[in-house]
């Protein structure tokens, strides 16, 4: 626990084949030995290592003993590094490695502090998961300190069934709609308190945040309008009609668009930001619900679930160009980051399809897991996960080579998704059992091929619905 001093972590490789007792206690022995000794940044691990050079062993002492074999249980000083993720605001260091040999037969185990990136004390990282149920939001620690705690930190009171979180990106603020009460919330993340709570109209479910972060945009599906809020002064600046059971309003990153989905009426409105009206309804799209946009705000892509299609709409000229084919009942659209494929998931075609954005084809429908619901890539845009509802896994496809490489099971009926900071490890939101599966990812080795495993299940609140992971340096010297 921070302010605790020294920590130390064991794991202890592959659960299905774990070693005898006694290479277990000779572990603890050499953690605790780390721990005392002092770095409150190294981190000890326990996994299986092939291909280890010959080395001195350490004795009980933790110094090398020359000239003596390698008997189980003996433990090997080495180096090993491990490069921090870029774009991180983080120094490094290198920290020794301890190997051990728990039985020639079973593959060489070492025990290795690992370098992790130093974000400093300011830097915080928080997942806030929003439950329907129980009224609340979340709050989970994955500031790296040096490795994530995944404490629910703080459990805050909203209104009634939050549904939709987001954060704003130029400031540190959470804001989370409350579909029964007919408002938004507004968290300080720095203090995770509730700082203000804005009404808006009939049973929003969403909020999208402009680049800038002065504006959110809130569809009512109730009163089939559109909430307009002034984020600085937080204030609803006006409510535009548009229309029948308005799931979702998009802005667009120039902040001159905002593109609604209307699910009752079959069509999409796109307001024009700088009048606050309507500018054009365009038709044709059956049971329409997600929504994504192009990075250069010239195309959006709206799902429409009662047909099997995708929209792609010109937003320079409003109007469609063309609806494609994918599955039965696309629910979610996941856009890579670099803007050049746009994923489907396909709920009730168990599929995925993939949607070329600059020519608007379907490259392809590829099964995925049953009934997916959710997507989110990795910024280099090489993984996809995706959450299969009804068949409690995370599917992770492997987009350069177009196959699923792992499939990892998790809490019941699994939904909302985020990756942290680093994209080390996974949260799925599993609505069912009311907690959050968090998958690490991290480095295969010939004797651990599996680059993916479930590190923990944490309990939050009941149905939990969407989550958002906000990092943020803290800008109050009395705040921790």
């Amino acid at each position: 626990r921070p302010g605790a001093g020294p920590r130390a972590y064991l794991h202890l490789g592959d659960p299905a084949s774990p070693g005898p007792l006694d290479q277990v206690w000779a572990a603890r022995s050499v953690v605790m030995r780390a721990a005392v000794a002092g770095a409150s940044s190294q981190v000890a691990c326990l996994t299986p290592f092939s291909q280890m050079s010959r080395r001195s062993p350490v004795g009980s002492s933790g110094q090398a003993q020359p000239g003596q074999s390698n008997p189980p249980s003996s433990w090997f000083i080495t180096k090993r590094a491990r490069k921090p993720s870029s774009g991180s605001p983080a120094r490094s260091s290198t920290f020794p490695t301890l190997r051990a040999a728990p039985h020639p037969a079973a593959g060489w185990w070492y025990f290795h502090q690992r370098t992790l990136p130093d974000y400093g004390p300011a830097y915080r990282e928080y997942a806030y998961i929003s439950n329907g149920g129980s009224n609340t939001v979340s709050v989970l620690d994955l500031t790296p300190t040096p490795i994530p705690s995944f404490n629910v930190i703080k459990t805050i009171a909203v209104g009634s069934n939050p549904t939709g979180v987001t954060a704003n990106s130029r400031k540190n603020e959470i804001y989370v709609v409350n579909t029964v009460s007919n408002n938004v919330s507004v968290i300080d993340a720095e203090r995770n308190q509730v700082v203000a709570t804005i009404g808006v109209q009939g049973k929003p479910y969403f909020i999208d945040v402009s680049l800038d972060g002065k504006r959110g945009y809130v569809a009512n599906s109730g009163s089939a309008n559109v909430s307009v809020i002034d984020l600085e002064k937080r204030v609803v600046l006006g409510n535009v009609r548009v229309g029948t059971s308005p799931g979702l309003a998009r802005v667009s990153p120039d902040g001159k668009t905002v593109v609604v989905s209307n699910r009752a009426d079959n069509t999409i409105s796109l307001i024009d930001t700088s009048r606050l009206v309507v500018r054009t309804t365009l038709p044709g799209c059956q049971q329409a619900e997600d929504i994504a946009i192009m990075a250069d705000s010239t195309k959006a892509f709206v799902a429409c679930t009662g047909a099997g299609q995708v929209a792609a709409i010109d937003l320079k000229n409003d109007r469609v160009l063309a609806l494609l084919d994918v599955g039965r009942t696309p629910v979610h659209l996941a856009l890579k980051p670099d803007g050049g494929e746009l994923i489907v998931c396909n709920f009730d075609s168990n599929s995925v399809s993939i949607i070329e954005t600059n020519n608007n084809e379907v490259g392809g429908s590829y099964l995925i897991g049953t009934k997916p619901a959710r997507a989110v890539l990795s910024a280099d845009s090489s993984r996809l996960y995706v959450s299969n509802f009804a068949s409690n896994t995370v599917a992770v496809y492997d987009i350069d080579n177009g196959k699923v490489i792992a499939s990892i099971s998790v809490g019941s009926r699994p939904d909302g998704l985020a990756l942290s900071n680093s994209e080390d490890y996974l949260l799925v939101l599993n609505s069912q059992s009311g907690d959050v599966a968090v998958v690490q990812k991290r480095k295969s080795t010939r004797l651990d091929p599996n680059e993916y495993s479930l590190l923990t299940m944490i309990p939050v609140g009941v149905q939990p619905n969407n989550v958002v992971v906000k990092s943020f340096l803290v800008t109050r010297s009395a705040e921790k």
